[in-house]
């Protein structure tokens, strides 16, 4: 539009020029020709007229001239064509003499054509002109355009077309200098737009990346939960299970769709449906219900859910689902089940253990108050059994468990309780009793069952009971006062023989205090140094020299004076405290010995008895091999002497200990060989060197016969087994004799001396190596 306005007021003022360029051209003809005109015309020269006419016709554009002559004359030179457009101008002759005369006027007539033709050219080249310049110009703002801003605009649709989360690190840079007016001007504020909305598109595709990363977490982690999920709508209405709530009870979810959660296991009890109706209410009250529920899986199978039931609350507070966690108990309930009979009852016989026991105790007392009856306490601990357990091994002594408390609960009413308090001691509880005879007539019922032999590995055993009994009110009116008096009594029962039953009295609490007054102050009478060895010589039987001595422990408390170790050993070997007693002894022992080796200058050996329980102690061979190396005593000095009741374990522990002491060289002895259960094939099985016969046998060796022929067995067969013999409790010269008969090799008893402290025994030594010189 701009070209084309431009060429039209170009063309109109080429046309304007023309048209002025013939009406100059007339006004110099008036001003040139109008005075020789004039004069020609005055003179009346036609010629010249003429001539003068046809030199202005000849001139551009002219193409008519008409003379008026005044009157009435007209000349006309030139041909007007009425199709074409012309242009007149008319001015008078004039005569200016005298007086001005007007002799005419000329009219001349000039074409346009000329002036349309040059028109049209000029109108075809300024248009084609300016249409070629346009369009370069054109060209040159469009490059210039594209190259200022189409391009950077293309390059800015191209970067908003790549805009997306994976191309958001970079941001959108035009080419081009960054210059003040560039950084001002409408593309930058553009590009800082378009980089301020990649920002905000960078935060709002993080938070909404992190939402929706929220959300599949969320949906992973309800789905992949160890716990089973269900989601019920405000009507309580099942819409979603995870896939452990599949797994776990067998439904999918066109299984329980729609479905309220107490209908989907089938149970249509009124107790169930009321614990929903609790349930729903509590959630809707409080907020939250957890609980266990019994659930049914699709199977039928019944198992036990831990659940916790919360509402889903939309934004004003108010719930529109629920969610149900469950978890699988069954094995836990059970756990607690089994774990609960543990904490009650006794695993090996089924029996309430010590704890339940009590609590029935109790129950009792308080019935018998109110019934104003009577109850009774029996306390039972099983005779020997210890030495059955050493003997033919810890299987047996639990089934001879076993079978004794069957054979207990046998005895007993349907009210009544056995328990099993520990190791062999058993305690019956007699509730309502009448009168006090009643619980003595099942204390006799209870020995009775024990009369006949226990079968333990196809081999009769013979085992009995003590029996302790307390009575309520009578002794005691609480239960653990009750409970002492039945122990009291029970312990009074093994004194008198065992394989009886005693009723409690008063003094036998005296004889309880004592017990347990001994065993306080034992557990601290090798730390106050109260324990002593003595020291008791063993002789060559045939000569009377002495070839060693027997160590043997007393205790000498400043309160209770010497206890006999009768009444100390037996609580040391109960309470585990024979082991460091005994570790005691035999480092106390070596070094005494290697002391007199060294005075002497004679090979005297020293013999050390050693308990069942520190035999098997786990660190006895490396306590032997201790005392060996400190006290630098040779091995082949020292004589362990083990109980007879040792040799019948058949366990290999105990082979390889036997077999490790003989390796390292020590004597190995039986003790009180004949007193127990003689296993006479165990003899050639383990590496003994020395029998030690009981002084039970030796003492009546001369008035009875029967004690001579076995004391005279066990010497053949030792000998013929290659074992040395001992024969203790030599109080008498005819002993002696009768062993030296017999060929008996060591003797040792109150003839050659009493045991003595180890101070009296380095003087008699020496006296009896001065007797010997």
């Amino acid at each position: 539009m701009f070209t084309l306005i431009t060429a039209g007021v170009q063309i109109y003022s080429d046309y304007s020029e023309d048209i002025s360029k013939v009406d100059e051209r007339m006004s110099v003809i008036e001003t040139s020709y109008m005075s020789s005109l004039s004069r020609s015309l005055w003179s009346l020269d036609q010629k010249l007229l003429n001539v003068q006419m046809q030199g202005i016709l000849n001139l551009p554009d002219i193409i008519q001239l008409r003379l008026n002559v005044y009157p009435d004359s007209e000349i006309v030179l030139g041909e007007l064509d009425s199709n074409i457009s012309t242009v007149s101008h008319t001015f008078p002759l004039i005569h200016n003499s005298e007086e001005i005369y007007t002799l005419g006027e000329l009219t001349i007539v000039a074409s346009m054509e000329g002036i349309y033709e040059n028109l049209k050219r000029k109108v075809f080249v300024i248009l084609t002109t300016q249409a070629f310049k346009t369009f370069f110009i054109s060209i040159l703002i469009l490059w210039i355009f594209q190259y200022l801003v189409t391009r950077h605009l293309g390059r800015m649709a191209e970067y908003a077309q790549s805009l997306n989360i994976k191309h958001l690190d970079k941001p959108l840079v035009l080419d081009r200098e960054n210059t003040k007016f560039n950084e001002s001007d409408e593309l930058s504020q553009v590009t800082n737009a378009i980089n301020s909305m990649r920002l905000t598109l960078i935060d709002d595709l993080q938070k909404q990346y992190e939402s929706e990363n929220e959300i599949r977490k969320l949906s992973l982690a309800l789905e992949q939960s160890p716990s089973s999920v269900l989601i019920c709508d405000r009507s309580w209405k099942i819409e979603y299970i995870n896939t452990k709530f599949s797994q776990l009870t067998g439904f999918e979810l066109n299984d329980v769709i729609s479905q309220h959660p107490r209908d989907i296991n089938g149970d249509v009890s009124t107790q169930h449906a009321q614990l929903w109706d609790n349930i729903q209410l509590q959630v809707e009250r409080v907020g939250v219900w957890q609980g266990e529920i019994h659930n049914t899986r699709k199977g039928g199978e019944r198992f036990w859910e831990q659940s916790i039931i919360t509402p889903i609350k939309d934004n004003e507070g108010r719930p529109n689902h629920y969610l149900i966690l469950g978890e699988d108990i069954s094995i836990r309930k059970r756990y607690e089940q089994q774990l609960l009979r543990q904490a009650n009852y006794d695993i090996l016989t089924g029996l309430p253990n010590r704890m339940l026991a009590l609590d029935r105790l109790k129950l009792a007392l308080a019935q018998a108050r109110r019934d104003d009856h009577k109850v009774g306490l029996m306390f039972l601990d099983l005779d020997n059994f210890k030495h059955i357990n050493d003997t033919m091994g810890h299987d047996n002594g639990d089934s001879l468990l076993i079978e004794a408390s069957r054979r207990i609960s046998s005895c007993l009413r349907g009210t009544s309780t056995v328990a099993r308090l520990g190791g062999d001691e058993f305690l019956v509880i007699l509730p309502s009793l009448d009168d006090d005879a009643a619980a003595e007539q099942v204390a006799e019922r209870i020995l009775q069952t024990f009369t006949p032999p226990f079968i333990l590995t196809n081999q009769e055993v013979f085992i009995s009971t003590s029996i302790g009994i307390a009575i309520y009110p009578t002794d005691s009116d609480t239960s653990s006062t009750l409970l002492q008096h039945a122990d009291a009594a029970m312990y009074q029962a093994k004194d008198k023989g065992k394989s009886s039953f005693q009723r409690f009295s008063p003094e036998m609490n005296q004889d309880s205090h004592e017990r347990l007054q001994i065993e306080t102050r034992l557990r601290r009478a090798l730390e106050l140094e109260e324990l002593e060895l003595y020291y008791q010589p063993i002789v060559q039987a045939s000569t009377g020299k002495i070839i060693g001595a027997e160590a043997l422990i007393r205790w000498n408390n400043p309160t209770l004076g010497i206890i006999s170790p009768d009444k100390f050993i037996p609580l040391a070997e109960e309470t585990g405290l024979i082991v460091p007693i005994g570790d005691w002894v035999l480092n106390t022992a070596c070094k005494d010995i290697k002391h007199w080796q060294q005075t002497t200058g004679m090979n005297l050996t020293i013999a050390v008895n050693v308990s069942p329980r520190q035999f098997r102690d786990g660190g006895f061979i490396e306590t032997v091999n201790q005392v060996l190396s400190e006290t630098q005593l040779d091995p082949q000095f020292l004589e362990l002497e083990i109980t007879e009741r040792l040799i019948l374990d058949k366990s290999i522990e105990t082979s390889g200990i036997f077999k490790h002491l003989d390796e390292k060289g020590i004597k190995l002895s039986i003790d009180d060989f004949g007193t127990g259960y003689s296993a006479l094939g165990y003899l050639k099985s383990y590496p003994f060197d020395t029998l030690k016969i009981d002084k039970s046998f030796v003492q009546d060796v001369i008035e009875s016969s029967e004690d001579a022929a076995l004391v005279t067995a066990i010497i053949t067969m030792a000998h013929s087994l290659g074992l040395k013999v001992i024969a203790e409790g030599v109080e008498e010269a005819p002993q002696l004799g009768f062993l030296n008969q017999h060929n008996c090799d060591y003797a040792q008893g109150y003839f050659f001396s009493r045991p003595v402290p180890a101070e009296d025994f380095n003087n008699w030594l020496t006296k009896n190596i001065q007797d010997n010189a």
